[in-house]
């Protein structure tokens, strides 16, 4: 049954559209695309996370200069030729890679920058400075879970 001004299920198409300053979704119906409904959603990537102990300087991204403790560096999943460099992430973490603590998250989420980058054979997606790690997950985890966002 077609209600005037509806599209019937089988004709709509679900998109997503990323483009150098993001990700968001849109719809099409018979070559019309927009991406002005549903409303663009952030799209979250799954990932693990460890952390590195201070000191945080020098960087590979900015030397000797202080960028603070709510930092982390990147590993070949997002380094991305050193374009990562400043990029800020939200990372929550979502549960334990390991048997040795077995609800490690704090149910919070953190907003971290990156300043440097974690060599091949870096343990986690995102290496989080211990100040960071601590804010989303039991420090005695060493690894965790986590989606991330830019």
């Amino acid at each position: 049954m077609n209600t005037p001004g509806c599209i019937p299920y089988q004709e709509l198409h679900i998109s997503l559209f990323c483009l150098d300053n993001g990700c968001e979704q849109g719809f099409s119906s018979g070559g019309h695309v927009s991406s002005r409904w549903p409303p663009p959603v952030a799209l979250a990537a799954s990932g693990t996370a460890t952390f590195y102990t201070p000191p945080y300087v020098p960087s590979a991204c900015y030397g000797f200069q202080n960028r603070g403790v709510m930092i982390a560096a990147a590993s070949d999943a997002i380094w991305d030729n050193r374009a990562a460099c400043g990029r800020r992430y939200r990372v929550t973490c979502r549960g334990p890679t390991n048997q040795g603590v077995l609800q490690p998250c704090t149910g919070r989420s953190v907003d971290v920058t990156i300043v440097d980058y974690c060599p091949a054979g870096c343990q986690g997606t995102i290496d989080l400075s211990q100040e960071a790690f601590a804010a989303i997950a039991n420090p005695d985890a060493g690894k965790i879970l986590i989606d991330y966002t830019r």
